[in-house]
C-alpha cells in the first residue's frame, strides 16, 4: 500500500448517486490515493452499498482498492427505510443491467479497518466519511487514540442554518444515527463538518454529466450519468432552483473538496452536538456564542469542530467538472 499522494483517504461511505459521483472525484483527483472503501447502511443498506462500492470501482478499473462492509444499523435508534425514491431500489438510479465484475470485499469489518489503516500509518491517513457515522463509532470503541491516528475526518453531513432534509433541523446522515454521531463529533478528531449549509449552494446541472460521459465512453462514466439523471429527476421535482438547470445537489463530493481545496469553503469553529431524542433528533447543534451555558454538555471537554457555513459555488463546480474530466478516470 502506497502512501505517496498529498491525501491519503479511506472513503466511508453508503452508496448512493451523490457517493458515486464523489467517489469518481477521488479516483480522477491527482492528490488523492484511496487506500479503502468502508461501507454502511443509509441510502441502501449495507449490503447493497458493499456491492455498489464493489461494482463502481470494478467498472472504473479500481478493482485493487479494497472495500469492506461494516454497520447495518443505527446504534440506538430504530433503522430507517433506504430512500429508494431519491437513488433508485440499487442505490444507483436502478440500473437497467450490471456487468460481471470479480473482485469481494475484505474480510475485516469497516471499523476493523479503519482501526488497522491507522495504526500500520499514524498521522498520514484521512477518513472522508459521507454517510451515517456508525464505522467511526466502532473504531473508536476498538482504538480510544484513534482521533491521534488519523490525519483530519471530513464528514459530509448535519446543517446549521439551512433547514435538514429529513425534519426541520436535521440531515439524513446524522439523523439516521445521531448517538453514533454525537460520539464522533466529541471524540476529538481534526474534524471537518460539510453541511446543507454548503451543499444546498452547489447545483451540478446534469447536462455536465453528459459532458462527462461523452468525453470519456466508458462504463463508468456512463454508469453514472444515468445515475444521477435519476438522481436529478428527484431534485428538480423538489426545489425550483434545482430544477432550473436540471440537475441535483453534489452533497458527497464536496467533502473531497473540503479536503483537496478548503480555500473555497468559509469555515466557523465551535463545539458541535448532536440531538438525539425528540423531535430535534439529529441535530447539528454548533455553539456560536462565547457563553457559559448552565445547560450541561457543553463545556470545555467537548473539543472544537471546524463547520463549512459557506461556498464559493461557482468555483466548486468548475473544479467538479475539471477533475471528473481528467484521463486518471478511465477504465485500464
Amino acid at each position: 500500500m502506497q502512501i505517496n499522494r498529498k491525501h491519503t483517504v479511506i472513503y466511508d461511505t453508503d452508496p448512493g448517486v451523490d457517493d458515486a459521483m464523489a467517489l469518481y472525484f477521488a479516483l480522477a483527483h491527482p492528490d488523492i490515493n484511496l487506500i479503502g472503501i468502508t461501507t454502511t447502511f443509509g441510502n441502501v443498506t449495507v449490503e447493497q452499498a458493499a456491492k455498489n462500492a464493489l461494482y463502481l470501482c470494478a467498472i472504473a478499473g479500481r478493482s485493487e482498492i479494497p472495500v469492506t462492509q461494516g454497520v447495518s444499523q443505527p446504534r440506538v435508534k430504530h433503522a430507517e427505510a433506504p430512500p429508494d425514491f431519491i437513488h433508485g431500489a440499487d442505490g444507483l438510479g436502478n440500473l437497467p443491467s450490471r456487468q460481471s465484475t470479480s473482485n469481494t470485499l475484505e474480510p475485516r469489518s469497516s471499523a476493523q479497518f479503519i482501526v488497522d489503516t491507522a495504526r500500520k500509518y499514524p498521522g498520514e491517513v484521512s477518513v472522508v466519511a459521507v454517510g451515517p457515522l456508525g464505522n467511526l463509532a466502532r473504531a473508536l470503541e476498538l482504538e480510544p487514540e484513534l482521533p491521534t491516528l488519523l490525519r483530519k475526518v471530513v464528514v459530509m453531513g448535519g446543517t446549521v442554518l439551512e433547514p435538514g432534509n429529513v425534519s426541520p433541523v436535521a440531515e439524513a446522515n446524522i439523523w439516521n444515527d445521531p448517538h453514533a454521531a454525537d460520539l464522533v463529533f466529541g471524540a476529538g478528531f481534526k474534524l471537518t463538518m460539510v453541511g446543507l449549509d454548503v451543499t444546498h449552494r452547489v447545483i451540478l446541472p446534469l447536462a455536465l454529466f453528459e459532458r462527462i460521459a461523452k468525453h470519456h465512453k466508458q462504463p463508468a462514466t456512463d454508469t453514472l450519468l444515468h445515475a444521477v439523471a435519476f438522481y436529478s429527476h428527484f431534485y428538480s421535482a423538489l426545489h425550483p432552483q434545482v430544477a432550473k438547470v436540471h440537475g441535483c445537489f453534489g452533497h458527497d463530493v464536496l467533502a473531497f473538496l473540503a479536503l483537496t481545496q478548503p480555500e473555497l469553503f468559509t469555515c466557523e469553529s465551535g463545539r458541535v452536538r448532536v440531538a438525539t431524542e425528540g423531535l430535534a433528533q439529529g441535530q447539528t447543534i454548533l455553539k456560536r456564542s462565547p457563553a457559559d451555558y448552565p445547560q450541561q454538555g457543553w463545556g470545555n471537554d467537548v473539543p472544537e469542530t471546524s463547520v463549512c457555513m459557506q461556498v464559493e459555488a461557482d468555483a466548486c463546480v468548475r473544479q467538479i467538472e475539471a477533475v471528473l474530466m481528467r484521463d486518471g478516470l478511465k477504465t485500464h
